[in-house]
């Protein structure tokens, strides 16, 4: 083992906690976004809808050059809403790297 390798098995139940908790908070945003899409006369750059708008519109924007609305309808938010569930799942999901990282650790001390 290095020497920074118990710092960084120190900071890693926050990091945990910290990317699980912002993972949940982006998908709930895009999910927003979907509900969103049926009331298009909705302005994301004003009051609250700022807050729904601001964090996800970047990433629509690119995706939607690469992805053109179907039936003329946006799909990009539900995309993005699978892209983050998986790796959501990937890294700190049940059998996710960081969580099998964090138990294995925790099992070692």
């Amino acid at each position: 083992m290095t020497a920074s390798a118990p710092l960084l098995l120190a900071l890693l139940p926050g990091l945990h906690l910290a990317l699980a908790l912002g993972l949940a908070v982006w998908t709930l945003l895009f999910l927003f976004r979907i509900v969103l899409t049926w009331y298009p006369r909705v302005d994301l750059s004003q009051g609250v809808m700022w807050l729904v708008g601001a964090p996800t519109e970047p990433l629509l924007a690119v995706t939607r050059r690469l992805i053109q609305p179907i039936g003329g309808v946006d799909v990009t938010p539900v995309v993005w809403v699978g892209l983050i569930s998986l790796l959501r799942e990937l890294l700190v999901g049940q059998q996710g790297l960081l969580t099998q990282v964090l138990l294995r650790s925790q099992a070692l001390a």
